[in-house]
């Protein structure tokens, strides 16, 4: 498979320093490679080290340090590997025991990686118990910091991924690593968090794309309130994570295996017939307009124009057998790359190819009803008649596959909430009749109506942004 292209952007600093931002825009998180021009420091690298290393290549320089700024809990690190393939030191916290060889560092550390660039190590608990920022200095003193899942741009990493037993007292820890920080570090200093770009590391959304500490001042809760209001807010919106993040943390510790991107078996349409009726994860790549346009019946409508692994993941069992459908192999390897981040590593076979031609028989092909609020609206209004176009079926059941603080933030008056995350296990609560289904832009609505569709449910998917609910007229409850 080709090199997926290196999505990020350059932050030039003063003393001739520059850092690399290597984005996973699919996973919300980023890695960084900040160098000097020679050599290269890279943080939190994701497991697909191809990325870095083009990088690096690109700029003509050698990466002679890995650093991770904690265990990380939502992705697959590809620290270890990259390490070993550049013979750079890998460098974490002391205090995480880990069965490979690592240069162990603690508050205070200072790593010259040469005459015009060096680290400094800063403990700051808050995210994981041993988490770790690092400053970036120059021969002008420190430029930035590398703040991991510790101050993210207005917010903070979530406090609770160690247990929720503990989201308290790292609460605390966090308030106290913010305002470390911003006592050790100039205002103009810039901050380069891992999490908050949509991660479910974020303890809330972000605000903007880049900062420093001195405008995190201005508008980050962990800076602006004190300690006790700030751990009352940060608790209070902690929502669920997604479930495979119980195995990312156990597979950075132990050490993860060399990314394998060979292609899984090709299956034949008798194949994919067979595997669909014996009820696998049979995973449709394209976007869910083509869905629902067509598609082969029982298959997952989990397109690659979203995050596709965080919500196949979130919902499968680990290790559940999975088959990728895509229009061509480089869908497949996408996909791959896409999961491998999160250990998804097996596959049971992929087939290549429209719905038509993937099918063993033309009594296989689907095709999906969708509509919009204004449809939605016009349907409640008119207390059961057809929609103006006659198109869509009555809805009986509006169905919110959103998360619950968006859900508590505001919905659909009358409407049952599942999140999509437990949407498997929650089939027969929902009740009898025509089901429209809905979540905040449409992606998470077409993977729940592919799977209603599969359990044998008339349902219509509702592929349009939430936001435009109330301005079509659709009746809302909760805080707008």
């Amino acid at each position: 498979m080709a090199l997926q292209p290196v999505r990020g952007f350059t932050h030039p600093l003063p003393g001739n320093l520059d850092v690399e931002v290597i984005e996973t825009s699919s996973l919300g998180d980023r890695s960084y490679l900040a160098t000097d021009g020679d050599v290269a420091v890279v943080v939190d690298p994701q497991r697909d080290v191809d990325r870095i290393l083009a990088t690096a290549g690109r700029l003509g320089v050698r990466v002679t340090l890995v650093l991770e700024t904690h265990v990380h809990n939502d992705y697959v690190s590809g620290g270890l590997e990259l390490a070993r393939l550049t013979g750079a030191e890998y460098g974490l916290a002391a205090a995480d025991e880990v069965p490979f060889a690592r240069r162990p560092l603690s508050d205070g550390d200072v790593v010259e990686l040469s005459d015009r660039m060096q680290v400094r190590v800063l403990d700051t608990p808050g995210h994981t118990f041993h988490h770790l920022s690092y400053a970036l200095e120059g021969v002008e003193g420190s430029v930035g910091v590398f703040t991991g899942g510790s101050l993210l741009y207005g917010t903070t990493g979530r406090t609770d991924l160690a247990g929720e037993q503990h989201s308290e007292t790292l609460a605390r820890h966090q308030h106290t690593s913010a305002h470390k920080l911003g006592a050790l570090l100039p205002d103009g200093a810039r901050i380069w968090p891992t999490h908050g770009f949509g991660s479910f590391c974020s303890a809330a959304s972000v605000s903007g794309d880049s900062g420093t500490i001195g405008e995190q001042y201005h508008l980050n809760p962990a800076l602006t309130l004190a300690e006790g209001e700030f751990v009352e807010q940060t608790l209070a919106g902690l929502d669920t994570y997604p479930a495979y993040y119980a195995h990312m943390g156990v597979l950075n510790t132990t050490g993860p295996a060399p990314l394998d991107l060979r292609p899984p078996a090709r299956a034949t349409p008798e194949e994919l017939a067979r595997r669909l009726e014996h009820g696998e994860w049979v995973v449709d790549l394209r976007s869910r307009k083509a869905y629902v346009a067509s598609h082969l019946a029982s298959t997952v409508s989990l397109g690659l124009d979203g995050s596709m692994a965080t919500w196949l993941g979130w919902m499968i069992e680990w290790e559940a057998p999975i088959v990728l459908l895509g229009e061509s192999p480089e869908q497949v390897g996408q996909a791959q790359r896409e999961l491998a981040r999160i250990g998804i590593d097996t596959f049971s076979a992929a087939a290549v190819g429209s719905p038509r031609r993937l099918a063993a028989e033309p009594g296989q092909l689907r095709s999906m009803d969708s509509a919009t609020f204004a449809d939605l609206a016009h349907s409640l209004s008119s207390r059961g008649e057809p929609s103006e176009d006659g198109r869509h079926p009555t809805p009986d059941v509006v169905l919110d596959v959103r998360t619950n603080n968006e859900w508590n933030s505001s919905h659909v008056e009358g409407a049952v909430h599942i999140p999509l995350y437990e949407l498997t296990g929650r089939l027969r609560d929902i009740p009898s009749g025509t089901v429209w289904v809905h979540c905040g832009s449409g992606y998470r609505a077409a993977a729940a109506a592919s799977i209603l569709e599969g359990a044998g449910r008339t349902v219509v998917l509702l592929d349009d942004a939430f936001s435009s609910a109330a301005h079509a007229g659709v009746p809302l409850a909760g805080s707008t």
